[in-house]
C-alpha cells in the first residue's frame, strides 16, 4: 500500500468515472471486439483526456478515469453518452453496444498509478446498476453538479449496493447536452473562428441567389435554392459554411467580394441568380476566390418548370455536385504548388490528397505518409482518417502492398474509426463502405454507400460504387441508373476511369 512520509495511507478527494460497455446483441467475438477497442481508443480514452482527467485503466468490460473535478467528469460522461450514440448510428444493429456509466465522489486510495477504495466500488456499482445509455451518479455528485450545468437528475431512491454497508441515494442524469459537454468526437473538426478567418483555412459564404424574373414568385425559388445549397455544402463537414442568418444580410445589396471576404474571414464565395422566361428557368451560379475575386467555375442550369420543389431538389443537387470537386481540386493544387510553409495537419492533409488523385504506386506511399503525419498532430482528424482507409485499401486491391490482409485490415479499422469521430461526415462512411466493398462485407457496403447518400445527396462517388454493389448483387438496371447520376452529378471528376467500368459492366 502506497504510503506518504509520515507512513499514513495516500488518500484524495477525486471524482471516480466508471464506464462499461457490452453488445447490445450477441454477435461475433473478433468482431465485438473491434468495436470495443474503436470505442475506447477513438472516444472514451481521448474524451477523458481532454475533459482533464486521467485514464487510470481498462479491461475488457469496463474503463475507469479519475478527475480532479466533478463537475468535468459530468460533462465527459454527457460526451461519452452522446458520442456512443453517434457511433451506434452508424453500426448495423448486431454491432451496437451498450454504454453505462457511474460516478461518485469520494476519498480514494493511491496505489502504484491505480485508484482503489469504496469510492471507486461505489462508482462501478452504479456503472452496473445503470441502463444502456444512461449515467448514474451518486447524491453527493447530484449535490456538486445541481444548478451548475443545467442538466436535469431523476431520483431513483436509496439503493442497496454489493459490498457497500450504507444504501446509496442514485441519480439518473437527463437532459440534453449543453455547451462544451459535447465532445470531438461529436462533431466535426474544424478550424475555430478568429481574427484571421478559420484559422486562415478554408470556409465558404453563400450568397442569397438573385432574382432577376418579372415573377416575384421566383424570389421564394431563389432563396429556396440558396438556403438547400447551405444546407449540402455544410453536409461535407470538409468546409465550414458561414450560416443563412449572416449571409442574408446580403439579400438585395451589391455585393463587395472584399468586404464579405473580411466580414467572415471565407477564401470562397458562391453567388448566382434565377431568371424566368415563360415555362423555362435559368440558375447561374459562380464560384469565386474572395481573396482575388477570380472565378474558379460558372456554370448555368436551363430547366422547364414544372414542379417546382422538384426543380429546386434537382437544381441544388447539380449545383452542389458540380462545386464539390472544382473546390476540394482548387485546394488541393493550392497547397500542393507553394513550398510547405508548416506542420499543419490540414496541408499535410491536402498534400496527401494531391498525391492521391495521382493514382500511381509511389504517389499512394507518399499520400499516405502525409496522411500518417497529419494524424501524429490530430490524431481526431477524420477527413485524414478516412483518406488514409482509402488509400490503404487501394494498395490491397492494387496489389501495391507486401501484406496485403494486413492492408484490408488496417484499412477497415481506420474506416470504422473515422465514423466514431464524426458519424455526420459522409467520407467516413464512403472510406467504410469501400472497405466492406472490397472484402465482401456486402450488406455493410450498401449501408455504409446509403448512408453516404443519406449525409450528401450529391457525393457522386458514392452512386457510383452503390451501383457497382447492385451489379455484384445481379441487379444490373440499378448499377446503370446509379452510375449514370453519380457521372452526371461530377461529369469532370479525375475518378471516371474508375466509375465507367462499373456502367460498361452492368451494360
Amino acid at each position: 500500500m502506497s504510503e506518504d512520509a509520515t507512513g499514513h495511507v495516500r488518500r484524495r478527494l477525486a471524482a471516480i468515472l466508471f464506464a462499461g460497455y457490452s453488445r447490445l446483441f450477441p454477435g461475433d467475438e473478433a468482431d465485438s471486439f473491434t468495436v470495443i477497442s474503436l470505442l475506447v481508443s477513438a472516444i472514451i480514452k481521448p474524451q477523458v483526456l481532454k475533459s482533464g482527467g486521467t485514464f487510470i485503466r481498462w479491461t475488457g468490460e469496463s474503463v475507469l478515469a479519475e478527475f480532479q473535478s466533478v463537475v468535468e467528469a459530468v460533462r465527459c460522461a454527457v460526451g461519452l453518452r452522446e458520442a456512443a450514440s453517434l457511433l451506434n448510428q452508424a453500426l448495423l444493429p448486431d454491432q451496437r453496444i451498450a454504454l453505462c456509466i457511474g460516478i461518485n465522489l469520494d476519498e480514494n486510495i493511491e496505489e502504484g498509478g491505480d485508484v482503489f477504495g469504496d469510492g471507486v466500488n461505489i462508482a462501478a456499482r452504479l456503472q452496473a446498476l445503470a441502463e444502456p445509455g444512461s449515467v448514474y451518479v451518486s447524491e453527493i455528485v447530484r449535490d456538486r453538479v445541481a444548478g451548475r450545468l443545467g442538466f436535469d437528475f431523476e431520483d431513483l431512491g436509496p439503493h442497496s449496493l454489493k459490498n457497500i454497508a450504507k444504501a446509496i441515494r442514485v441519480f439518473r442524469l437527463g437532459g440534453e447536452v449543453v455547451g462544451q459537454a459535447i465532445s470531438a468526437a461529436t462533431t466535426p473538426v474544424m478550424p475555430a473562428a478568429d481574427s484571421a478567418g478559420f484559422d486562415d483555412r478554408r470556409a465558404i459564404a453563400v450568397l442569397p441567389f438573385n432574382n432577376f424574373s418579372d415573377d416575384p414568385e421566383q424570389e421564394f425559388f431563389a432563396d429556396g435554392i440558396t438556403e438547400d445549397i447551405i444546407t449540402l455544402l455544410a453536409g461535407w463537414r470538409a468546409f465550414p459554411v458561414i450560416a443563412r442568418g449572416s449571409t442574408f444580410t446580403y439579400k438585395g445589396k451589391t455585393v463587395d467580394v472584399k468586404k464579405v471576404r473580411e466580414e467572415f474571414g471565407v477564401r470562397y464565395l458562391l453567388e448566382g441568380s434565377v431568371r424566368k422566361s415563360g415555362h423555362r428557368v435559368r440558375v447561374t451560379v459562380q464560384l469565386i476566390r474572395a481573396d482575388t475575386g477570380h472565378h474558379i467555375m460558372a456554370e448555368r442550369y436551363d430547366r422547364d418548370l414544372t414542379d417546382l420543389f422538384e426543380l429546386q431538389d434537382e437544381i441544388t443537387r447539380a449545383i452542389a455536385g458540380a462545386i464539390e470537386p472544382e473546390l476540394l481540386k482548387f485546394e488541393r493544387d493550392r497547397i500542393a504548388e507553394r513550398p510547405q510553409q508548416s506542420e499543419d495537419a490540414y496541408e499535410l492533409y491536402q498534400r496527401g490528397m494531391w498525391h492521391h488523385y495521382r493514382h500511381s504506386k509511389p504517389d499512394n506511399f507518399e499520400a499516405q505518409r502525409y496522411f500518417r503525419c497529419a494524424l501524429e498532430i490530430d490524431p481526431r482528424y477524420p477527413q485524414a482518417t478516412a483518406a488514409l482507409s482509402i488509400a490503404v485499401l487501394n494498395v490491397a486491391y492494387l496489389a501495391w502492398a507486401e501484406d496485403i490482409e494486413a492492408s484490408y485490415a488496417e484499412a477497415f479499422e481506420l474506416g470504422e474509426r473515422a465514423v466514431a469521430l464524426d458519424a455526420r461526415y459522409p467520407m467516413a462512411h464512403f472510406a467504410l463502405g469501400a472497405v466492406c466493398m472490397w472484402t465482401r462485407r456486402h450488406d455493410r457496403a450498401i449501408a455504409a454507400f446509403q448512408k453516404t447518400i443519406e449525409l450528401n445527396p450529391s457525393y457522386a462517388a458514392a452512386h457510383v460504387l452503390l451501383g457497382q454493389m447492385y451489379l455484384y448483387c445481379g441487379q444490373p438496371h440499378k448499377t446503370i441508373t446509379l452510375a449514370e447520376k453519380g457521372i452526371r452529378l461530377s461529369p469532370s471528376d479525375p475518378r471516371l476511369f474508375l466509375w465507367l467500368p462499373a456502367l460498361a459492366g452492368a451494360c
